[in-house]
């Protein structure tokens, strides 16, 4: 069964998806790949409410780590590189190359980059603490203006000239 919520975040408006008893994706509203919730699905807020929680303690700083059941739909391969996300510490930044590294595919940096593009689990995996070899901000679901707000609420010092 499949539950779906949309709420809005300081960082932008997203979707929330429950496949059963485990939260299953946060879609922003800007990214390409959001699916539209199926005729089958239900809205159901009540099965969201620890996540909404938990993303309002994040967003207030009072949390650094998300303490929920999910799991995302994806390549063996997408799935090991949104496992090194989860390695990455609140307020700290890796490169592609890094999490190609920590993988064991230092020449797949390419491959890290779509499936870290993919990633369905914003936030909570995440991939907005990645940044290009350079230092830059690159692409983001949420846009860069998300992923530069999201870095800044960690403590993460973002200059304008980074995006």
């Amino acid at each position: 069964m499949h539950y779906y919520l949309y709420t809005t975040t300081p960082a932008g408006k997203v979707l929330l998806v429950r496949e059963d008893e485990k939260l299953a994706a946060i879609y922003w509203d800007v990214y390409k790949h959001t699916p539209q919730p199926s005729p089958d699905w239900i809205e159901d807020r009540s099965r969201f409410q620890g996540l909404l929680d938990q993303l309002e303690d994040y967003f207030a700083g009072r949390r650094k780590t998300f303490d929920l059941a999910f799991e995302a739909n994806g390549t063996p391969f997408q799935k090991r590189v949104w496992a090194a996300l989860l390695t990455i510490g609140y307020g700290e930044t890796r490169t592609y190359q890094q999490i190609a590294d920590a993988i064991g595919s230092p020449t797949s940096v390419r491959a890290v980059a779509s499936a870290i593009g993919r990633n369905p689990l914003s936030i909570v995996v995440p991939c907005h603490r990645v940044l290009g070899s350079n230092g830059k901000l690159t692409g983001f679901a949420g846009g860069i203006e998300s992923k530069r707000m999201l870095l800044e609420r960690e403590g993460v010092a973002v200059s304008r000239t980074m995006g």
